[in-house]
């Protein structure tokens, strides 16, 4: 049979696949290695289990490219004219804490969240920068950032995935609306690799690629597919199945993608349309504010690690006409609706909020009214999930070049996005090789930044 022939029933054979091949990128999940993947992981999912009490999940927000946190959220109104830039600090409902005059929506939920201004790092360059932050290690010699997925460490959601495992049907670890090269599991396979969306949700017809039936399929037929499929598998099960056990899983486990696709519970958590409209329209109509929103959907179903990759913050150029009249607005719509419908569900306590870039930018304007990449100062914001709303820990020195003292690293930020979700940051992975490494590369836990 040719690859393009059908089943009596108009079927291609190659459309009855799709359900169980989808999304070939190494580090990414089809349904059936998710599925598969949850196998591997029972005694470690105790083991964290009977640590986590609090049950505590985590959404990333990554500002692809860098925000420029002197602009936004450590502003430096003092300095001289080259540094400072355009932007008016505003104060927030946290008496001395100020933001950036465009963020008027988030300076009223200052109270959910914490600033990090004394965060830094030696590496100033797109993807070892990203490398870095996603996963709490510097990227080792040979690291080649135009690989995708590029991990030689596995990425945070990664690590949530594998130590936590899942809470019922939905996948531990999701990324929409793509996923950052950086976002993979590396060596922890594919039970810690992320199911990514691959739409974005504020598209008119958003739908999952993989939750659906391909075009050709009625989705009431889907049982009659995995007949279809048991008869075309049938000479493999009797050649293969009898004496290879995991064959036999991976048949079982494509049998729960079919359960996991046609699971009201699962489709209900990835149908954005079924939002009342005003709340969307709060979340913002546009990409950020509705990823914001479905992570909080996702967060709400039972999903623990959801990361948001939002792209075009490298503002080497215009910088402030580009914050001001795009991504801005578009931040401070999202993040601030999706802190206060947090607090609102009483989710915020259990739900650790993280928003970064790799790096902040360059203290002094360029030529081009743009800022470049600044490894040596950046601010990280940090919401619920333990956090002490209304804090800000560190300080850059006037010009915003470098912490003033007391400089934290990635490591540092790991460590305590570990601790705030009941992780062991001295828990160890092992590579194929058998080489031990640490869950935190000996990062310390930021405490002034916990409740």
């Amino acid at each position: 049979m040719s690859s393009s022939a059908r089943f009596c029933d108009g079927i291609q054979r190659r459309d009855l696949l799709k359900v169980g091949c989808a999304g070939t990128l190494t580090g990414m999940l089809t349904l059936p290695n998710l599925l598969a993947g949850r196998a591997h992981a029972a005694d470690l999912t105790k083991a964290a289990r009977d640590k986590d009490k609090d049950d505590v999940s985590l959404i990333i927000l990554f500002l692809k490219g860098g925000l420029s946190t002197i602009d936004t959220l450590d502003l430096k109104p003092n300095a001289p004219p080259e540094f400072r830039g355009e932007f008016d600090p505003v104060d927030t409902t946290v008496p001395g804490m100020q933001i950036c005059e465009h963020l008027p929506l988030l300076a009223k939920q200052a109270q959910h969240f914490a600033l990090l201004r004394s965060l830094a790092h030696p590496n100033s360059d797109h993807g070892g920068a990203d490398h870095y932050m996603l996963t709490g290690y510097q990227p080792l010699p040979g690291f080649n950032p135009n690989l995708v997925p590029n991990n030689q460490r596995p990425a945070h959601g990664s690590v949530v995935a594998k130590i936590l495992g899942p809470r019922g049907a939905v996948p531990p670890y999701v990324c929409l609306p793509k996923m950052h090269p950086s976002a993979g599991s590396a060596y922890l396979g594919s039970v810690a690799a992320p199911f990514v969306v691959e739409a974005d949700p504020n598209a008119p017809n958003f739908s999952v690629p993989d939750l659906v039936p391909p075009v050709v399929v009625d989705g009431s037929r889907l049982t009659d597919r995995r007949a279809l499929m048991r008869q075309v598998d049938r000479f493999e099960k009797s050649a293969e199945v009898a004496a290879n056990s995991k064959a036999r899983m991976t048949s079982a486990f494509r049998d729960k993608a079919f359960d996991l696709i046609t699971s009201p519970a699962t489709k209900a958590a990835f149908d954005i349309h079924s939002e009342d409209p005003k709340l969307r329209n709060e979340y913002g109509r546009h990409s950020l504010g509705q990823s914001c929103l479905m992570a909080r959907r996702l967060i709400e179903a039972g999903v623990r690690c959801v990361t948001i990759d939002h792209s075009n913050w490298d503002t080497h150029a215009e910088n402030f006409r580009v914050l001001k009249n795009e991504l801005l607005p578009q931040l401070d719509t999202g993040l601030s609706t999706l802190l206060s419908d947090l607090a609102h569900r009483s989710m915020l306590r259990k739900t650790l909020v993280v928003v970064m870039g790799e790096f902040g930018r360059t203290p002094r304007v360029n030529n081009n009214a743009g800022r470049d990449h600044w490894g040596p100062a950046n601010c990280i914001l940090l919401g619920g999930g333990g956090v002490r709303g209304g804090t800000v820990v560190g300080a850059t020195n006037p010009k915003g070049e470098k912490p003033a003292a007391d400089p934290r690293s990635p490591e540092d930020l790991t460590a305590t996005m570990c601790h705030c979700l009941g992780i062991d940051p001295d828990a160890e992975f092992h590579t194929p090789e058998g080489r031990p490494v640490k869950v935190v590369n000996n990062g310390k836990v930021i405490h002034e930044l916990l409740a």
